[in-house]
C-alpha cells in the first residue's frame, strides 16, 4: 500500500508540475540578438518574489550586458537595464544573488584580451555600481560562473596565460567590495574549459571538462575551507565519446551534477550525485533516451526537489525540456517539453524561489534571438502530496477525487463533521489558489457535499472549512482535466 501512495503521490507531482507551466513570456524586443550565455553560467536568479536575469545584447552594435527584473514573482518585468558600456565585447554573464545583493560576472575585451568583469547591485537590481576588472593577465579569460555563500563570492573561470586553458577561481570575502588573489585550479597539458561552481557552508565545489584522456570528460574538485585550499581532481566519468557542458548544485552534503554526453551515438542528458559532499560518487544516471540530441543542461534545487532544464532536437527544431527528481536524484519523472515554438528555443538557465520555478532562454521564433521566460507558480508543492494520500483518518477535510476534474465529493471528519450536522452553526466551504484568492465558497449543510468545480482551471488548490468555532486549511486539491 505505501509503494502505491509513493507512487500515486508522484504521478499528482507530475500532474501540478506539468499543468502549472505558464504561458511563454518574451522579455526582449529589438532588432538585434539577445542571448543567454552558453558556457552553462546562470543566466536567471530568484530571491523572493524577486527574479533577475541578464543577457548580452548587440542592440548597441556591439555586445553589451543587459540586466531584467520581476519583483512579482514573474507576473510582470521592468525595463531592460544596460550594464555596460564600451566600444568591445561584453558576453556571457552569470549572476547571483543573495537578499538585496545582486551580482554578475562576464568576459570583456575592453583591454585587448578579454578579462573578467565583475558588477553588483545593493538595492535589489534598482541601481548598480561600477565594473569591477577582476583579472589582468597575458591570455583570454573567460567564461565565468559565480556562487554566493554568505558574504562570500566565489568566481570560477577558463583562462589561456598558461598556454593551454586552465580553471582558475577567485574569491571576495565582503560581498564583492575587495577580492584576492587568482587560483589556478587545473595544471596539465590538456585544455580545461567550462566550469562551474556551487557552496554550501564552507565547502566550494566545481566542476569542469577537460580532454587531458583524449576526449572531453567531467572532472570535479572541491575546497573545505571557504575556497582557500583545494583537494584533488576527481575524474566523474570514463567512456570514449565526449561529455560536456557541465551544471552542478549543492544542498548540504548532497552534490549533484549534469551534463550533456554522446556515449549513445547522439548526445544524451546524464546525471551523477554525491551524497557525503564529494568525497565518493554513485553511477551515472541517463537521464533523456530521444531520437534527436539533449544537451546544455542547468540544474537548480529546492530542498528535496531537483529540476534540469535542456534544449532538445527531438522534435525538429530546439526546444527547452525540463525534467525533475523529488528524492534527491534518487529517481526520475518524464521529460517534460516546455517550449513549441517555430525557431529554436536555446540554452535556459532554471531558478527557484518558493514555490515558483523559473526558466529563461533565447528563441528565434521572432526571427532574431530574444530572450523568453516561463514560469511553473506551483513547482515546489508536489513535496509532501503522498502524505495527503496515505490516509485521512487524521485529517478534518476529505476530498475525492483528487485529482479531479468537474466535481469532487467534500467529507467532514472529527469535530468538523459535528459541527456540520449543527444547524445552528454556519459551515463555509472555501477553495483558494496558491495565491490566496477565494475562488468559490460554499454553505454546507450536511457532513458530506458534492461540489461544481469545473470552472476551475488545472491547477493546484487550498480547500478550507470555516466553522463559528474554528477554521481549518489542511486540504489540498488538484485539478487535472
Amino acid at each position: 500500500m505505501k509503494k502505491l501512495l509513493l507512487f500515486a503521490g508522484a504521478i499528482l507531482a507530475t500532474i501540478i508540475s506539468q499543468a502549472q507551466w505558464e504561458p511563454d513570456v518574451r522579455l526582449t524586443n529589438d532588432p538585434a540578438g539577445s542571448y543567454t550565455t552558453v558556457c552553462n553560467g546562470w543566466c536567471v536568479a530568484a530571491n523572493g518574489d524577486t527574479v533577475h536575469t541578464v543577457w548580452y545584447d548587440n542592440r548597441d552594435g556591439n555586445d553589451e550586458i543587459y540586466y531584467k527584473r520581476s519583483t512579482d514573482g514573474g507576473l510582470t518585468w521592468g525595463e531592460d537595464t544596460r550594464l555596460t558600456n564600451n566600444a568591445s565585447e561584453s558576453s556571457y554573464p552569470s549572476i547571483a544573488v543573495s537578499g538585496s545583493i545582486v551580482q554578475v560576472v562576464w568576459h570583456d575585451d575592453r583591454d585587448g584580451n578579454f578579462e573578467i568583469y565583475y558588477k553588483r547591485s545593493t538595492d535589489g537590481g534598482l541601481t548598480w555600481g561600477d565594473d569591477t576588472r577582476l583579472t589582468n593577465a597575458s591570455g583570454d579569460s573567460k567564461c565565468p560562473n559565480i556562487a554566493l555563500s554568505g558574504s562570500v563570492v566565489h568566481i570560477v573561470w577558463q583562462d589561456s596565460r598558461d598556454g593551454d586553458l586552465e580553471i582558475y577561481y577567485k574569491r571576495s570575502e565582503d560581498e564583492g567590495l575587495t577580492w584576492g588573489p587568482d587560483t589556478r585550479l587545473t595544471n596539465d597539458p590538456a585544455n580545461s574549459v567550462v566550469a562551474s561552481i556551487s557552496v554550501s557552508g564552507q565547502v566550494v565545489h566545481v566542476v569542469w571538462d577537460e580532454n587531458r584522456d583524449g576526449n572531453y570528460e567531467i572532472y570535479y574538485k572541491r575546497s573545505t575551507d571557504e575556497g582557500l585550499t583545494w583537494g584533488p581532481d576527481t575524474r566523474l566519468t570514463n567512456d570514449p565519446a565526449g561529455s560536456g557542458h557541465n551544471s552542478i548544485a549543492v544542498l548540504d552534503s548532497i552534490v549533484q551534477v549534469v551534463w550533456h554526453d554522446n556515449r549513445d551515438g547522439n548526445f544524451e542528458i546524464y546525471y551523477k550525485r554525491s551524497t557525503d559532499g564529494g568525497l565518493t560518487w554513485g553511477d551515472d544516471t541517463r537521464l533523456t533516451n530521444a531520437s534527436g540530441d539533449s544537451k546544455c543542461p542547468n540544474i537548480a534545487l529546492s530542498g528535496s526537489v531537483v529540476h534540469i532544464v535542456w534544449q532538445d532536437s527531438r522534435d525538429g527544431d530546439l526546444e527547452i525540456y525540463y525534467k525533475r527528481s523529488e528524492d534527491e536524484g534518487l529517481t526520475w519523472g518524464g521529460d517534460l517539453r516546455l517550449t513549441n515554438s517555430l525557431g529554436d528555443s536555446e540554452y535556459p538557465g532554471v531558478a527557484v524561489s518558493g514555490p515558483v520555478i523559473h526558466v529563461v532562454w533565447f528563441d528565434l521564433r521572432d526571427g532574431n534571438e530574444e530572450i523568453y521566460y516561463k514560469r511553473n507558480p506551483t513547482g515546489g508543492f508536489p513535496v509532501g502530496i503522498d502524505n495527503d494520500l496515505a490516509g485521512t483518518s487524521g485529517k478534518q477535510i476529505s476530498v475525492y477525487p483528487n485529482p479531479a476534474s468537474t466535481h469532487i465529493h467534500i467529507k467532514f471528519n472529527n469535530e468538523v463533521n459535528q459541527s456540520a450536522g449543527n444547524k445552528d452553526e454556519k459551515n463555509i466551504l472555501s477553495i483558494r489558489n496558491i495565491v490566496g484568492e477565494e475562488l468559490l465558497s460554499k454553505q454546507i449543510q450536511n457532513g458530506e457535499s458534492d461540489i461544481d468545480v469545473s470552472n476551475l482551471q488545472n491547477g493546484f488548490y487550498f480547500v478550507s472549512m470555516k466553522t463559528n468555532k474554528s477554521q481549518v486549511n489542511d486540504t489540498k486539491l488538484i485539478i487535472a482535466k
